[in-house]
């Protein structure tokens, strides 16, 4: 008896946390509370696939039980027998008809939104005087950090990824080692990175982002990748279209910015000496560079995509950088660095910004 009622409570509990965690969700990560028209879609999906599923539930759950009650042992006798129905074509009929109409119900409203979401035809139209009409972004994976390149603006970006609110904005997804999948929970996704060959799709950003209590959406890697998978995190600064102009001209007014090996800073020369081979400091360029672009470092919102976004972060990174991602690929001189050197560097790319 006791055993039973234990089993009762543990079960009891799980409901209640259930209830309870269903609610828990930020904003800038909950796919619950979607701030984009994609990830709105998906939830309105979701629910109505969770509703027929539950209704499912219900009617089964209460023929079970009207037939536990009804034809109980103590009702009904030890001798009844109930009514024969074995080889019914009417009964087989309705549990085979019911089935493929609830399955219909399901499966119209999912092609017709995956088709919906997949068009990306828009990406390839142009305007009168030959340039492309929407917003593309060229979206690398590599361990454990993510590249942004924007063609058509000539610019490049990594870790924190900038986008204009109210309008499509298009993918082209690869990954540049392993399998990776990319993913704003709140936004809408998610679809996979891969090596051999380019994913496309669109999300549409609806809320700037600056309203957040982290002041940007966070993104994910949403495929297992490594010892480092769950720490492989970007961010996403969605702005007003004009703001968001403003950023791409501030990152194209970047274009030749480099470190000097003969700058009288220390941090600066130190950058050019041990990191400028792997690391660019103008927005202007391609991707696949070695290491992430940190053009605009001083603006994001974390260091290596999850610690605070200080110098003693910078500094913990430079030192060590296996001791917060095992597994990632950052090499270079910064183990025969100084003390002085560090935090010299890390002064130095702290001051990297393109915001006022």
């Amino acid at each position: 008896m006791m055993k039973g009622l234990k089993k009762w409570r543990l079960f009891s509990l799980l409901a209640v946390m259930t209830v309870f965690l269903s609610a828990c969700g930020e904003d800038y990560i909950s796919t619950l509370k979607p701030a984009g028209a994609v990830g709105k879609e998906q939830l309105n999906l979701l629910l109505f696939s969770i509703t027929i599923m539950a209704l499912v539930v219900i009617v089964v759950s209460f023929l079970y039980l009207y037939a536990f009650v009804k034809f109980r042992r103590s009702k009904q006798g030890e001798n009844h027998m109930p009514k024969q129905v074995e080889g019914s074509h009417t009964l087989e009929v309705i549990w085979t008809v019911i089935p493929i109409i609830l399955l219909l119900i399901l499966a119209v409203p999912t092609l017709i939104s995956t088709y919906k979401l997949a068009d990306v035809k828009a990406m390839d139209e142009v305007d009168e005087e030959g340039n492309k009409s929407a917003l593309t972004v060229n979206v690398t994976a590599k361990l454990y950090w993510w590249e942004f390149e924007y063609p058509e603006q000539g610019i490049v970006t990594a870790q924190e990824l900038v986008v204009p609110t109210g309008e499509k904005v298009y993918f082209n997804l690869k990954a540049a080692d392993v399998k990776h999948s990319f993913w704003i929970p709140s936004i809408g996704g998610k679809m996979d990175t891969n090596v051999e060959n380019v994913n496309k799709f669109y999300l549409q950003f609806d809320e700037e982002s600056k309203d957040l209590e982290e002041g940007v959406f966070f993104g994910k890697c949403a495929e297992l990748c490594g010892p480092s998978h769950a720490l492989m995190d970007f961010k996403v600064k969605t702005l007003a279209p004009e703001e968001f102009e403003d950023w791409v001209a501030s990152m194209q007014a970047t274009e030749g910015q480099v470190a000097s090996p003969d700058s009288t800073d220390l941090g600066e020369a130190t950058f050019a000496n041990s990191c400028l081979a792997c690391h660019a400091v103008s927005g202007v360029g391609a991707s696949g560079a070695m290491g992430p672009n940190l053009t605009t470092f001083g603006d994001r919102n974390r260091v290596a995509g999850v610690l605070e976004h200080n110098k003693e972060s910078l500094e913990k990174w430079i030192t060590n950088p296996e001791s917060v991602k095992p597994g990632n690929l950052m090499t270079g001189k910064y183990g025969e660095l100084s003390e002085e050197e560090i935090s010299a560097v890390a002064d130095y790319i702290m001051s990297l910004s393109v915001e006022e």
